[in-house]
């Protein structure tokens, strides 16, 4: 595998990183929608998260080529804002390797002093995610049940929580 940088995302990966949130959403198996989001909203979400002082990480190999992100984003209202969204991704060939792990890391380092915890979804089916996760201190909170549907069949979401502080 090459050498894979983690960094923070800059306006200039906006495009990669929509492309990369689209192909990861095509897979049908990861995301809680089937198509990526445009670049103008892709933007906005940078823009937003940049001025919340949220983490969003970037992968890229040694070609600056992004193969992998991790952010971590407020929830919205100010009676919520110290409790942080997760989101992650990568790449199809760029799994199984570790990354992940280095991802979800440098996210929860950077996201500490800024949020108390950390939320987030993932199909119950995704057994290596949930592990990751708890590896790295998430709990499972609850269960939607069935709130998964796409090609015919339900799965159920779990809701993990890590505590920061």
């Amino acid at each position: 595998m090459v050498n894979i940088r983690i960094i923070p995302a800059t306006m200039r990966y906006a495009k990669a990183y929509c492309a990369a949130v689209d192909i990861v959403a095509r897979e049908r198996r990861y995301l809680s929608r089937t198509t990526g989001f445009s670049l103008a909203s892709t933007k906005a979400f940078f823009r937003s998260a940049f001025d919340d002082n949220c983490p969003i990480l970037v992968a890229v190999d040694d070609q600056d080529r992004l193969v992998g992100w991790c952010d971590i984003i407020a929830l919205p209202g100010d009676c919520c804002c110290h409790v942080g969204r997760l989101g992650i991704g990568l790449l199809p060939a760029y799994r199984n390797h570790g990354l992940g792990g280095r991802l979800l890391k440098a996210a929860l380092n950077q996201a500490q002093g800024r949020f108390e915890q950390v939320e987030l979804e993932v199909l119950s089916g995704n057994g290596r995610a949930i592990r990751l996760y708890e590896r790295f201190g998430f709990e499972q909170e609850g269960v939607r049940r069935r709130a998964f549907f796409v090609d015919g069949q339900y799965q159920d979401i779990l809701l993990m929580n890590k505590f920061l502080q």
